[in-house]
């Protein structure tokens, strides 16, 4: 029996999409397997023009099986990936799951300390890595006891373009250097292994459905690093539920644009997974670059594309100033942050296809709600209850009590694709489910109807003088603002109230704008406690890889800049009283 919500939030599914979906008792290997089996000439990857069959992809990726398990790699054993989007890390993620291995997924442009703490925390002792990210994954050419294999990124590229790069010119040069670096000693090279390995022998057993496949690095709901673990189970039930979703797309005939990276849930799931579970072809991006997608675009026109509002935005707008079609792309699912409804029109106009928000979390593999590709959709809300997920919006102090319909309340979850808890991390486990098992998310949101609006992230809540201020209430206000870009707001702490409102601003070219100004701007449209107490104006904000804000950055900036003042003026305030107590010298 399911919960009120889920209950109202399936009135909105298409008839062709199921309550419930039986999750199919496979692995991820499985489901390479089957896209092999039914599509061996079909396009599993184009990277920047290079171009590798499901059948070409299978065969490279057995004698990466082979390799990593020569290197003495064994099921529950964990491969550390720190390399940007492209076919050797594809090959390396399958490699490793036909062997039982762990992928352990990294962010290649991660400073050392993340990195090493987040090796550090799952153990991996075989690590491939990107050239340029060497340098974090052995500080100082130290390997610390861990096999590690480089990844040369050109070995990726169509021939012509490689045979360019040799070409002994300045532009070229400077453009090797940003995909190569030096090697140290000790590490070996992926590609130059690869080529003399022989396909794994079928006798080598795989993994099981209840296996963990990978292991994400995340702040969960509290802002500490995790690292959360997704079984075999949790992602087949994951892609599975989005096949079932998205009922107008075919097996062996879609085409996803692979901007996302892997290291990321969203792009993990939904890009590299998904594609393999529909026999799809993946046009794979190293990073976001939108001339790039824009010529991929041209070139391999997209039927499909998961990507994060800022992502939409500047992609719609350089193909309507370019005079570029976005016609192929029937459907686009937008996440990670609150999509804009101009946005949203821009792309829908663009494209004729539709563009849908989801929601989700590392911990849910990513997706918990989604907005249905019906008429029955809702632009600006998170949507709905996926299939086979049972949700509720309960009390945030009390999880067992729901609160009413229309509410503000923390949204909690269960069902196939949320994961066990945390790797080795039994107190933030405890926080992150309630006693009964259910998946506290940390977000506030109010349900209308069975669809889900986002009111704000709990743990990014600020609490001043026992007001509750949602950040993304005020922000939404101080954005409209003439002469401001973009805004984050965030509490930092303020005596006897516990914190104050701030607003970090990015201004347009000349604009003059002032605490006051804002100030007045605010007055009739949020509470008097919510209005911003101080700005503070800066370049550009801090973001994530997928465009996110990251508020808690934004914090620890502010929060530091006022440190440095006050012992600066302290320092002031010292010198001047010991002058003054000085005897003055007689002359």
């Amino acid at each position: 029996m399911v919960s009120d919500v889920t209950s109202r939030s399936r009135t909105h599914y298409p008839a062709s999409v199921p309550a419930e979906i039986s999750v199919p008792d496979l692995t991820l290997p499985d489901l390479l397997a089957k896209a092999v089996a039914d599509f061996p000439d079909h396009l599993a990857i184009d990277f920047l023009g290079r171009k590798t069959s499901y059948a070409k992809f299978a065969d490279r990726v057995d004698r990466a099986a082979s390799l990593f398990h020569n290197l003495g790699v064994r099921r529950g054993d964990v491969v550390a990936l720190v390399m940007p989007n492209c076919a050797q890390h594809a090959i390396a993620v399958f490699a490793a799951l036909r062997i039982g291995a762990i992928v352990a997924e990294h962010n290649p442009l991660a400073p050392s300390d993340e990195i090493q703490g987040q090796l550090e925390r799952h153990g991996g002792k075989v690590v491939v890595a990107w050239e340029k990210s060497l340098d974090a994954v052995c500080p100082s050419g130290d390997l610390k006891g861990r096999v590690v294999l480089a990844m040369d990124l050109t070995r990726d590229l169509p021939h012509v373009t490689r045979r360019l790069l040799s070409l002994p010119l300045a532009k070229t040069k400077a453009l090797k250097e940003t995909m190569r670096s030096p090697i140290p000693a000790g590490v070996g090279s992926f590609v130059h292994f690869l080529k003399r390995a022989k396909p794994i022998s079928a006798d080598v057993p795989g993994p099981s459905p209840e296996d963990v496949a990978f292991y994400l690095h995340t702040g969960g709901t509290t802002g500490s690093p995790k690292t959360v673990p997704l079984t075999h189970r949790n992602l087949v039930a994951m892609v599975e539920m989005g096949r079932e979703w998205l009922p107008q797309m075919e097996r062996g005939t879609e085409t996803v644009g692979a901007v996302l990276p892997y290291f990321h849930a969203f792009g993990l799931t939904l890009s590299l997974l998904f594609a393999v579970h529909m026999g799809a072809t993946q046009v794979v991006f190293p990073r976001f670059d939108v001339d790039m997608v824009l010529s991929a675009q041209r070139r391999r026109p997209f039927t499909f594309l998961p990507g994060v509002p800022p992502i939409f935005d500047r992609v719609e707008k350089e193909a309507r100033a370019k005079g570029r079609s976005l016609s192929s792309i029937r459907i686009a699912l937008a996440g990670a942050m609150s999509l804009d409804g101009q946005v949203a029109k821009r792309w829908e106009k663009a494209t004729g296809g539709l563009i849908i928000e989801g929601y989700g979390m590392t911990e849910a593999s990513p997706v918990i709600v989604g907005n249905p590709t019906s008429i029955d959709r809702r632009p600006g809300t998170l949507g709905v209850a996926f299939p086979s997920t049972d949700i509720r919006i309960v009390d945030q102090e009390d999880p067992s009590r729901d609160v009413e319909q229309g509410e503000k309340g923390e949204l909690i979850a269960r069902g196939p694709q949320i994961f066990g808890g945390y790797l080795n991390a039994p107190e933030e486990n405890a926080e992150v489910f309630t006693e009964d098992g259910w998946l506290r998310t940390g977000d506030v949101v109010v349900e209308d109807d069975g669809f889900i609006t986002l009111a704000d992230r709990r743990k990014e809540l600020i609490i001043s003088g026992g007001f509750n201020i949602y950040p993304s209430q005020v922000e939404d206000a101080v954005r409209k603002m003439p002469g401001v870009v973009d805004v984050a707001v965030v509490g930092v702490p303020s005596g006897a109230v516990g914190e104050k409102v701030v607003a970090a601003l990015v201004l347009e070219a000349g604009a003059r704008v002032d605490l006051e100004s804002v100030r007045a701007w605010c007055d009739e449209k949020l509470s008097h406690y919510a209005i911003p107490r101080q700005i503070e104006v800066l370049q550009e904000l801090p973001k994530s890889q997928l465009g996110k804000t990251l508020r808690r950055k934004v914090r620890e900036q502010i929060i530091s800049a006022s440190e440095s003042m006050r012992d600066a003026s302290d320092r002031l305030r010292s010198r001047g009283e010991t002058e003054d107590e000085e005897e003055p010298k007689e002359r």
